[in-house]
């Protein structure tokens, strides 16, 4: 009978750890949900064939990674590279070099380039002036090697080799630390049949960065040049208007409003495919006060054209999960607020990333408010968000002392000002008694150093009475 009853306990301790087991690896396995399951529970019909080599999200004023699956991988990005080239020629705009106005006279190479066959390009003519507004649509939206390689000549004044050595300065310079450019398009320089040929340059290597780096870039983009998307959203728009050589640009980004995979609040950034990267995807969309960037890499295969659609499956999927997990917003506001028990002054409202339904968790430092997030940045350079404050307590006792008040009162400062002026006429007197004394004269009192004491003993006094009581008069 003991032994069964040994045996029954046996049998529930089993039963028991085994249910708690399976809730446990139930648990870690959703935890653990790759990038395919997420994609696949959200209602979209792909496979393994198709599951990207690397992606990334991040908050974008921020910088925070909500989300990353082999981030640091290095990829060929094809036309997202033109993401770079586009920030250069905002930059150029910034420093004055040209305006969204000026025109770009194209040559014979330009042309020759917009009628290669293999290469994505808008037709450009031979002597014709091109707007640079409308080359960063024809960029940006057709993903036209032609007019990337126009903007790039007029940012440099024709130099190609000096753009490429721009791109690769400037991925340094916003922390893009896996990041080698050798085009200025995203096409092979050898593809473009002698029309660009940057000296002293790979004619035959890929540009090459990873789902981290072009997150970065992405955000210096939107954060320094905002109208970015400007040229990023339309999902069709007409260049050269009211001219012979108008046309037509269709946007490939299908995660637009509107288009093949439209997803709420996505305005932007840019498409990339290539027989050696496969299919690529930088996005960002907004919804309230939150925007969002991602990067999606290595999507299937070149040599079925499907991924091209299936990477803004993947890419809509991974923003559902961000937008439903994380918000930005205000945390705390401008003024006095408590802060683990601390009364604080903040100099400022104090806006982040937090998760939804959950209350943030603060710190302080020597002077900032941060917040416990357990969110990485997604690069060391960028930091996270803080505000500074001051001790409510400290500076109230400031604000009460005899001191600060009588500062505030009508005759304050005269009281100072009459207080140091005793004080500097006793020291006069004190300097003329010296200067009267006669050579040799053994005289020990001098009724004008006398005064000239009582005078500065008489300010020296008064100021501590007005610090402690208040002004005397």
């Amino acid at each position: 009978m003991r032994i069964k009853n040994v045996l029954l306990k046996i049998c529930s301790f089993v039963l028991v750890f085994g249910y708690f087991s399976g809730i446990l690896t139930r648990t870690d396995a959703y935890a653990a949900e790759d990038i395919l399951t997420i994609t696949q529970n959200a209602g979209y019909q792909t496979t393994e064939f198709y599951k990207p080599k690397a992606s990334i999200v991040i908050e974008a004023k921020t910088g925070q990674v909500l989300w990353e699956d082999n981030p640091d991988l290095k990829w060929n990005p094809a036309s997202i590279a033109k993401l770079m080239s586009v920030y250069l020629v905002f930059e150029a705009i910034e420093q004055g070099k040209f305006t969204l106005e000026t025109t770009v006279k194209a040559t014979d190479n330009d042309q020759a380039i917009s009628q290669i066959y293999e290469l994505s390009n808008n037709s450009i003519v031979s002597g014709v002036d091109y707007p640079v507004q409308d080359l960063l649509y024809a960029t940006l939206v057709q993903s036209s090697n032609v007019a990337t390689v126009m903007l790039a000549n007029l940012v440099t004044d024709n130099d190609e080799a000096k753009f490429i050595h721009m791109m690769n300065d400037t991925a340094k310079e916003l922390g893009m630390t896996n990041s080698t450019f050798y085009n200025c398009s995203g096409a092979e320089t050898g593809s473009f049949n002698g029309y660009y040929k940057p000296e002293g340059i790979d004619q035959n290597a890929d540009n090459v960065t990873t789902a981290r780096d072009l997150a970065i870039l992405s955000y210096h983009l939107l954060k320094n040049y905002p109208d970015t998307v400007t040229y990023t959203s339309p999902t069709q728009i007409t260049i050269m208007e009211n001219t012979p050589y108008a046309e037509v640009l269709e946007n490939h980004n299908y995660s637009l409003p509107g288009l093949a995979y439209g997803y709420e609040g996505a305005d932007g950034l840019k498409t990339g495919s290539s027989p050696t990267g496969g299919f690529n995807y930088a996005a960002t969309a907004k919804r309230g006060d939150t925007r969002l960037i991602e990067i999606v890499l290595g999507v299937g295969d070149w040599e079925d054209q499907e991924g091209e659609l299936q990477r803004h499956a993947f890419g809509n999927a991974i923003f559902d999960q961000a937008f439903a997990t994380y918000e930005y917003k205000q945390l705390l506001p401008k003024g006095d607020t408590t802060i683990n028990k601390e009364d604080v002054i903040l100099d400022q409202n104090f806006y982040g990333v937090i998760q939804r339904n959950t209350e943030p968790a603060f710190q302080l430092s020597t002077d900032k408010v941060t917040m416990e997030t357990g969110l990485s940045q997604v690069s060391p350079t960028i930091k996270a968000p803080s505000v500074r404050f001051k001790y409510a307590k400290k500076l109230k006792a400031l604000q009460n002392s005899t001191f600060f008040k009588n500062g505030k009162k009508k005759n304050a400062l005269s009281t100072f000002f009459v207080n140091g002026l005793l004080i500097i006429l006793g020291l006069l007197l004190a300097a003329l008694a010296k200067l009267f004394k006669k050579d040799g004269s053994t005289q020990r009192f001098s009724p004008i150093l006398a005064l000239g004491v009582v005078l500065i003993l008489m300010g020296i006094g008064l100021s501590v009475y007005t610090v402690i009581i208040g002004p005397w008069f």
